[in-house]
């Protein structure tokens, strides 16, 4: 990655309301809680909009815009007066003003007007291929800023929208819509960008993609990004639920490092080429979810024990060499996990040796599981309600297979379960029913969210020492978390987030 000189980026919050009153309580509130720049959006009033109510004594800088339905506005009116209030905003010294490229020629800078003029240009459609060109007229129209924003189709609009911030000869705020483009909006102050677009919270999302102000705060430390700050993201398709961001990201504010991590949806078929081109980036790691614990392994240059045994990482990081480094810490994880449920009073057994474990699933996480109990002597029996993939990680690891419609039948020591089944929202569900659970059994539940599944609840109720999702989510985790950094994990905060992250009440403050 080449080195890029950036002056400190800063985060526009976007404000839409329906009534300037709203606005300006909301205006005032950002500004209590650290907000340097305030994005007031005019197209979302009810009524005409009133200059006089908002920019006077305002509490903090801001960009007056009005977008027409044509650019996923809701100015209602006609254009003339959509021009006209836009006019009014300059006469009014607004500290910036939005003006589309398509207008921003019929309404001409104000003599003496300290009003800074934004040429902005929105594709909600893709990146298109003539988007150099498209930069380079926006520069010829009197511009103070730039503001290019598209959406991504795929990872590789990120690095050319990126390179394009970097190279630009005009302040450029270039970044990518949707959830693909995410990794632009936070990193596009990293490559020059003036500031990027923050909603006012999770629940009131202006385009698509758009990340909450407290989020780009406190999570991702936005403004504090620079040419320095290394690099890290988890992989996987879906992506967005993951807690993985804020784990890692609130450890390297505890461990006081300057890092970020973020939360990058790569589709299946698009993984490899995807690493390649984000090597522009510089990004020193990747945490791995599903679909890619497989095929990450072509990315390696080399695999750590567990990752050629299982055949599948968790994690993919530079080593000392800065030669990509393959790791599952999967397997250990869930080994500590057992090793905690084996502890309890309820169950009759000090080590897996012998032991007779029913496994529900097999995806990523359950052929880590499977090698790590096969390894230390248990007796396995795999069952998958997809019976083809359930069969061949059978045949695989050379052990016993069941049809899923059987697995009440059968004897085990120990239940693990390794499917989605009663994982948030669907807590209402269980992938085996309470009859079918013996007292005594050890029953682990490798979901983490909900930490109580319904499954664990039955268990307790039958008597069983129970393990949960938690547990190993955090311990895998914190091994990621050392290999990224050769620094030991902050086990017990990374325990305490996910908790309050799950829980009901929001304790974190972030929603």
């Amino acid at each position: 990655m080449k080195k890029i000189v950036v002056s400190q980026s800063k985060i526009c919050v976007s404000i839409g309301r329906t009534r300037h009153k709203a606005i300006v309580a909301e205006h005032r509130r950002l500004a209590e809680e650290g907000a340097d720049l305030v994005e007031l959006r005019l197209d979302w009033l009810q009524r005409n909009p009133d200059l006089t109510r908002l920019l006077p004594n305002r509490p903090t800088p801001c960009v007056i815009t009005c977008r027409r339905k044509s650019d996923r506005g809701r100015w209602a009116h006609k254009e003339e007066q959509r021009v006209a209030l836009l006019r009014a905003a300059i006469a009014a010294e607004a500290d910036y003003v939005d003006l589309e490229d398509d207008i921003a020629q019929s309404i001409p800078r104000f003599k003496g007007s300290p009003t800074k003029r934004i040429i902005s240009h929105h594709d909600f459609g893709g990146t298109p291929e003539n988007l150099e060109e498209i930069h380079e007229q926006m520069c010829q129209q009197d511009a103070d800023l730039i503001k290019l924003v598209t959406m991504a189709n795929s990872t590789a609009d990120n690095i050319r929208m990126l390179k394009l911030v970097a190279d630009a000869k005009v302040p450029t705020v270039g970044f990518c819509m949707g959830e693909l483009g995410l990794i632009t909006r936070i990193l596009c102050g990293r490559y020059g960008s003036p500031f990027s677009y923050a909603t006012f919270s999770r629940e009131r999302e202006l385009a698509p993609g758009q990340v909450a102000f407290g989020d780009m705060g406190r999570i991702y430390r936005y403004e504090e990004i620079s040419e320095k700050t290394e690099v890290f993201g988890v992989l996987g398709d879906p992506i967005a639920h993951s807690l993985s961001p804020l784990l890692h990201n609130l450890a390297f504010q505890k461990a006081g490092l300057d890092a970020v991590y973020l939360p990058l949806r790569v589709p299946r078929d698009q993984l490899v080429p995807t690493l390649n081109q984000y090597d522009w980036l510089g990004i020193r790691g990747y945490s791995v979810t599903i679909p890619h614990k497989q095929d990450v392994l072509k990315k390696a240059d080399s695999h750590d024990d567990h990752a050629r045994e299982i055949a599948a990482a968790n994690t993919l990081f530079r080593d000392g060499q800065n030669r990509w480094h393959a790791s599952n810490t999967d397997y250990d994880a869930a080994l500590a996990s057992l090793n905690l449920g084996m502890k309890s009073n309820l169950f009759k057994g000090d080590n897996l040796k012998g032991q007779r474990v029913l496994m529900l699933g097999a995806g990523g996480v359950a052929r880590a599981v499977a090698v790590g109990v096969l390894r230390q002597g248990a007796v396995l029996t795999i069952t998958n309600r997809t019976q083809k993939i359930g069969i061949k990680l059978a045949e695989e690891l050379e052990c016993q297979f069941i049809p899923w419609e059987n697995r009440g039948a059968a004897h085990c020591d120990i239940l693990i379960n390794c499917t989605p089944v009663g994982m948030h929202p669907e807590v209402d569900e269980t992938p085996f029913l309470a009859n079918w659970i013996n007292e005594g059994t050890l029953v682990f539940d490798t979901i983490y969210n909900p930490e109580n599944t319904l499954l664990i609840k039955q268990a307790r109720e039958r008597d069983c020492a129970t393990v949960s999702g938690v547990e190993m989510f955090v311990r895998q985790a914190a091994a990621q978390f050392e290999r990224f950094t050769s620094q030991p994990a902050p086990l017990e905060l990374m325990r305490d987030l996910v908790r309050q992250a799950i829980s009901p009440v929001d304790t974190l403050g972030l929603r």
